[in-house]
């Protein structure tokens, strides 16, 4: 199998985010698979909104590896493409489209390496492909399989296929999205007297969010907390005083801070006129770079980045945040081709060499777990 042009068939797949839709990219993997030998459930939380549960192999010495991605992608934006977002466009050595990086490359590379295994995973610990929908809007499917009986079974350690360029990452911060909502008493522009003008609070509000410090000490690694305001809407036409608008509120966290605490904190530093209401709620991942099979992980990786790897976090979160406590807190590495600046920009690329040297690397570590 190759991982180049399975990426291009991944690519032509539209799962832009919303609506996702990813049920028929969802089944061309899964058909792959099964002609690999694996053993396929499919899992829908909405209709068209597919994930998948690959497994071949299976010991009772140790559980098996889990690879993890989504097949969701977000929209193409406002500004014009240079490429067609959905034709795999390569050249110069990249391959051009919406989720090049982000992050079907990395699904087509760990899917590439498991079909290349297969036929000897029998008897060994085995893999696990974890390929899920509607990450990108917080990790819905990964949720809907955390709720569904039986559907992730057991792993013991997990890659998330995420966009590093191939350098091990060993946690990410959490993310907790929330809406601030003020309201007020419309009236008629004319006569702002009458009214209570919510659009005035949520510029109170604001003002307060930029000054906002956490009460935590930064993680050496994943840095520290951080506040940004992403959007704020309110009224419904310019002649009429408003009489709700919402902030919408994006916080990232690290190890140590529990998200309850930070939401109640924050509603209590903006006062009654703003109610927080949760958007997304994903905890951070981290794991010690101490832990031996990390070690391996670096180990491996380093003849294809040509220097033993730095100790690095990803700025993004991923569906560990949701898989990892599931399967009970094992060893976490995110790990993929994509480029992690080329996440969600305009004629976003990958680099076809870090694909292929992927589905190299993610095979030495399946066989280093696997024995094979």
């Amino acid at each position: 199998m190759n991982a180049l042009e399975l990426t291009r068939a991944l690519l032509r797949f539209n799962t832009i985010n919303p609506p996702g839709e990813e049920r028929a990219c969802a089944q061309h993997l899964g058909r792959l698979l099964e002609d690999a030998g694996f053993t396929v459930r499919s899992y829908e939380y909405a209709a068209g909104r597919t994930s998948l549960v690959a497994r071949l192999g299976g010991s009772t010495d140790r559980p098996p590896l889990c690879f993890a991605g989504h097949i969701d992608t977000v929209p193409l934006g406002a500004t014009r493409w240079q490429r067609d977002p959905f034709a795999g466009e390569t050249a110069g050595g990249r391959l051009y489209g919406r989720g090049s990086s982000d992050m079907k490359s990395g699904v087509a590379a760990f899917v590439t390496a498991a079909c290349n295994l297969g036929a000897r995973l029998h008897g060994t610990p085995g893999l696990a492909l974890v390929i899920v929908a509607g990450e990108e809007t917080g990790c819905d499917g990964s949720r809907h399989l955390t709720r569904t009986a039986g559907a992730l079974g057991e792993a013991g350690a997990i890659v998330v296929a995420e966009p590093t360029g191939n350098h091990p990452c060993v946690g990410h911060k959490g993310a907790l999205w929330l809406h601030g909502r003020t309201t007020g008493v419309t009236a008629h522009g004319s006569m702002p007297e009458r009214g209570v003008n919510a659009v005035y609070k949520a510029a109170r509000a604001v003002t307060l969010l930029e000054r906002f410090t956490f009460d935590a000490t930064p993680h050496l690694v994943l840095g520290a907390p951080t506040l940004n305001v992403g959007t704020i809407t309110g009224g419904l036409n310019i002649n009429s005083v408003p009489d709700a608008a919402t902030v919408g509120i994006d916080l990232r966290t690290i190890p140590g801070q529990r998200h309850e605490e930070v939401r109640e904190r924050l509603s209590r530093y903006l006062g009654g006129e703003v109610a927080l209401t949760p958007v997304v709620d994903v905890e951070g991942v981290w794991t010690d770079p101490d832990h031996p099979w990390l070690q391996e992980v670096f180990d491996l990786a380093t003849p294809f980045l040509g220097a033993r790897p730095a100790v690095r976090a990803a700025p993004y979160f991923t569906d560990a945040s949701l898989l990892t406590p599931a399967y009970g807190g094992p060893p976490t590495v995110i790990l993929g081709p994509g480029e992690l600046e080329q996440a969600h920009q305009t004629d976003e690329y990958c680099r076809i060499d870090c694909i292929e040297q992927a589905v190299e690397l993610y095979e030495a570590i399946a066989r280093r777990w696997c024995g094979v």
